[in-house]
């Protein structure tokens, strides 16, 4: 429904409001439209709406803080990932975006983060856009009818996309601003017109407050198969996590965001937001069709402004094209959001030096240091003058979303491993026989092969075989995978610079691990990679 000019939108206890007008809780549809009649994007020839980001094509992690505060203080994990910023100066900033909306017609939506009820997050949205709102509507989970008449908000995200903060007046790093205040349950956002802003604030939210309640949230996507098998997937942009998990054998509980507690795994969205950049329909038939339905929002993917066709292949804007879309236009999904306990996890790399094997077993301490690690490799090419792989580590696969420290969520997820007997797997979707612009890529058939055969249990009797270096074993066979590529080394022609390259990564995990390794147990420090 439309609200009138001085309208309350229920955000006076979060200091915001009243505003000039408000839309409150419209429809997919109403916002599509709106979003059109406003001129904030254009309709695609099969019926998505195509948006541009402007110059944010992608998250400001150097723009976030949080707010330095009691309640909070003591179980944050502060640093160059979650700096703190005042309260006199958060309390004025709050004040002038206060001001600003005031003047502003905004669209507020009210959802749920979490499919489990005991530990879902009530959040209301604010927007100054109608896309964000309906980006907002498709991502997280919407109430029942019932729900929303008594819905009550604990905590409240103010997107301001189009105020601009003054570094020098505001104390912020830019004019661009991600403040998230547990004292006030505020998060502010400015500066940006970048949704995923949005998105990964409340995956903040829930990575600070599910762990006081001893529940393990994670950066990963799950599904489950016929028997009731639930598998989980790790891994950072660009390993393969939202592809892998939409498997057509295979029911998605959620491609990106999750929660393990005692009664099993939960998701915490209700929609996906998948990378789009050459999507085909061959290789992603599940994500694929998304991209031609009516109502997904597309980020920064290019299109003929006569014919209203897509270029999925075209990243002239940005590597970083998104669709976002709820789960419903995805067939063979779980309606509830939940699982059972994993039977699996698999943590995937892109290792681009070539060096890890493209499937292996670990135990428990060395899941917990791989998950501690969160390593995968960018390709040259993205920088000028960048001709070799770099390293990429992010703890717990998701380090810029993490609040407490990296040990606490090893704890959780090496706890709930031994409890229930988990098998764990490292899967490389990166190079074979050689480093980027030597070796190959990993087929995703291959990929597809190796996991199916490790959830499905075809990899129970097979022989394992410790790699050397990364400690982790190889199995001798994967059904559909030829025997040769199991073993990395042995796909190289050149033996001994197979040697050199795995010596230089072993040698970038160590120093990765060096600032975890005054928490970690003897065990998880013994899961190293050896260093000659």
């Amino acid at each position: 429904m439309a609200l009138l000019s001085g309208s309350s939108i229920g955000l006076e206890s979060f200091g915001i409001g009243p505003v000039a007008g408000a839309d409150i809780n419209l429809s997919a549809a109403a916002l599509f439209e709106e979003a059109v009649r406003r001129g904030e994007g254009s309709v695609a020839a099969a019926g998505p709406i195509v948006v541009n980001t402007g110059k944010h094509t992608g998250r400001s992690p150097q723009d976030k803080f949080f707010v330095k505060e009691p309640g909070s203080e003591a179980h944050i994990d502060w640093g160059k990932t979650n700096k703190a910023f005042g309260r006199e100066r958060f309390d004025a900033l709050l004040g002038r975006v206060d001001a600003y909306l005031r003047d502003q017609h905004v669209f507020v939506t009210d959802a749920f983060a979490g499919a489990d009820i005991d530990y879902r997050l009530p959040v209301r949205v604010i927007t100054t856009q109608a896309w964000h709102a309906l980006f907002a509507r498709h991502l997280f989970i919407d109430p029942a009818p019932g729900e929303l008449r008594r819905f009550r908000p604990e905590f409240a995200v103010v997107d301001a996309a189009d105020f601009l903060a003054s570094p020098e007046r505001d104390g912020t790093r830019s004019e661009t601003f991600i403040i998230i205040d547990f004292s006030r349950r505020v998060v502010l956002i400015g500066g940006t017109t970048y949704a995923g802003e949005i998105k990964k604030s409340v995956f903040t939210l829930m990575n600070y407050l599910l762990p006081l309640r001893d529940v393990m949230p994670m950066h990963c996507s799950a599904n489950v198969g016929k028997a009731g098998d639930v598998a989980v997937f790790f891994g950072l942009s660009g390993t393969g996590k939202t592809t892998l998990s939409a498997d057509p054998d295979r029911a998605l509980i959620g491609d990106d965001e999750h929660g393990w507690s005692d009664a099993g795994v939960f998701n915490f969205e209700g929609g996906c937001y998948a990378k789009v950049i050459n999507l085909s329909a061959e290789l992603e038939p599940q994500i694929f069709p998304t991209t031609r339905t009516f109502g997904t929002v597309l980020e920064n993917v290019v299109i003929d402004p006569a014919t209203r066709e897509l270029d999925l292949a075209d990243a002239s804007l940005t590597e970083n094209t998104r669709a976002a879309y709820p789960l419903s236009y995805v067939p063979n999904t779980v309606p509830s959001g939940r699982g059972g306990h994993p039977q699996h996890i698999v943590m995937l790399t892109c290792d681009a030096f070539g060096v890890l094997p493209p499937i292996a077993k670990m135990t428990v301490p060395q899941a917990m240091y791989h998950f501690l690690s969160g390593y995968t490799a960018r390709v040259a090419g993205t920088e000028k003058g960048v001709t070799e792989p770099q390293a990429t580590f992010s703890h717990c696969f998701g380090a810029p979303f993490m609040v407490h420290p990296p040990m606490r969520y090893a704890q959780l997820l090496g706890e709930r491993i031994a409890k229930h007997e988990v098998d764990c797997w490292l899967v490389n979707t990166g190079w074979s026989g050689g480093p980027y612009g030597v070796g190959g890529r990993m087929k995703l058939p291959y990929t597809r092969a190796m996991i199916k055969a490790a959830l499905s249990g075809q990899l129970a009797d097979a022989r394992f075989t410790p790699d050397p270096i990364f400690n982790v074993s190889i199995p001798d066979r994967v059904p559909g995978v030829p025997a040769e590529l199991l073993d990395p080394r042995s796909t190289w022609h050149d033996r001994a610079a197979y040697d050199t390259k795995a010596a230089e990564l072993a040698r970038l995990f160590a120093d990765n691990f060096t600032r975890f390794a005054s928490a970690a147990t003897p065990e998880v420090a013994a899961a190293a990679p050896k260093v000659g």
